[in-house]
């Protein structure tokens, strides 16, 4: 056995009694699997059912897997006949394909002699379906669906708008935890104030900003009036707190300018929660979908979130589709979480330092 396997299977019990489980191994076992459960099972549902077809999307009660009822070809009729294991009033149990439904009896025949109709209760029998991963799902966007110009607008939107709200965050952190002049508390107390105005509020005033600036129907339309963030500027200047003056003032008698302090040694510092709040960011702007569907009137200019919405009719909505390509939204968020990720613990601590 392994000392992963060792680690992961290591019990309380046998510390204490030498045998047996104690209440704190069954505590952690449920506490833990419960938790991966709840964390990662929509995820893989989603993932599964991106493959079903809209049939076995519709099932009830639905199943994990992509499951498939299989279908033959029948003699005599123009369309390929569902296959059921039907349960036969002598208790024998035959494969029959479905001609009609009528009632709480189906109407079947054996696919070998179709001459004959056998009648069947519906409780007495049970689709034959086979494991079957429909990945039409994610073909047919990219020949029907202008998927790559919608992906190629949210990448742009979300690259440059991230690194403007890292610089102009970055910025005004700076000034508000290494500079002192009067009414500094009161304008970071007025920044966290800004958290608690939904957008909502704004959303009228800053769409005439939009128009008047000559912005609608533009991307900076979309990237500009989200960049200062009242989360990031905390997050910034809590970490910048932990960086020690004495560090800035030798930068100072050695001549530096003050964008040479900011550029050159406060930013390389302040690396783990500048990929923190790249995380969010990417995460907020990636998934933006009020705010580019105000300001975005033009197909062509959607971004990946609006351009989903084309599958959602009034009557009709295509849920395969929209789960195949949801979960290629999901890959760019998961890779960025991948390579930042080391840096999240380090800088989330580092933030409530002083």
């Amino acid at each position: 056995m392994g000392a992963a396997a060792r680690f992961l299977l290591r019990r309380q019990g046998v510390n204490r009694s030498g045998k047996g489980w104690h209440w704190t191994d069954i505590v952690t076992w449920v506490w833990l699997v419960g938790g991966l459960i709840i964390m990662f099972g929509p995820a893989v549902w989603l993932a599964f059912s991106s493959f079903k077809t809209p049939a076995a999307l519709a099932e009830f009660p639905p199943s994990i897997l992509p499951y498939v009822t299989q279908q033959a070809t029948v003699e005599g009729y123009d369309r390929p006949l569902q296959l059921f294991d039907a349960k036969l009033p002598d208790g024998s149990t035959r494969v029959l394909a479905e001609v009609r439904r009528i009632g709480l009896v189906s109407q079947m025949v054996d696919p070998k002699a179709p001459g004959e109709i056998i009648r069947v209760n519906m409780n007495d029998r049970t689709p034959v379906r086979t494991l079957s991963f429909a990945t039409s799902n994610y073909t047919e966007p990219f020949v029907h669906f202008d998927f790559l110009r919608y992906l190629w607008n949210s990448v742009f939107v979300t690259v440059v708008a991230t690194l403007i709200t890292l610089v102009v965050n970055s910025m005004a952190a700076f000034a508000l935890s290494k500079y002192e002049f009067r009414g500094r508390s009161a304008a970071m107390l007025i920044i966290l104030a800004t958290l608690m105005v939904p957008l909502s509020v704004i959303m009228v005033p800053l769409y005439s900003i939009i128009s008047s600036l000559g912005l609608f129907n533009s991307l900076w339309g979309v990237i500009l009036p989200t960049v200062a963030t009242p989360t990031g500027v905390f997050i910034l200047r809590q970490y910048m707190l932990t960086i020690p003056d004495e560090l800035i003032d030798a930068a100072r008698m050695d001549k530096a300018s003050e964008w040479q302090i900011y550029w050159r040694i406060v930013l390389p510092l302040t690396a783990p929660a500048l990929a923190v709040l790249a995380i969010f960011s990417v995460v907020w702007r990636w998934n933006d979908f009020l705010w580019p569907l105000i300001v975005l009137s033009r197909r062509e200019l959607y971004t990946l979130q609006v351009g989903l919405s084309i599958y959602s009719g009034e009557l009709n909505v295509q849920w395969h589709f929209i789960l195949a390509m949801t979960v290629v939204t999901m890959i760019p968020v998961v890779l960025v979480f991948i390579f930042l990720q080391r840096f999240i613990t380090t800088g989330i601590a580092g933030t409530g330092l002083k």
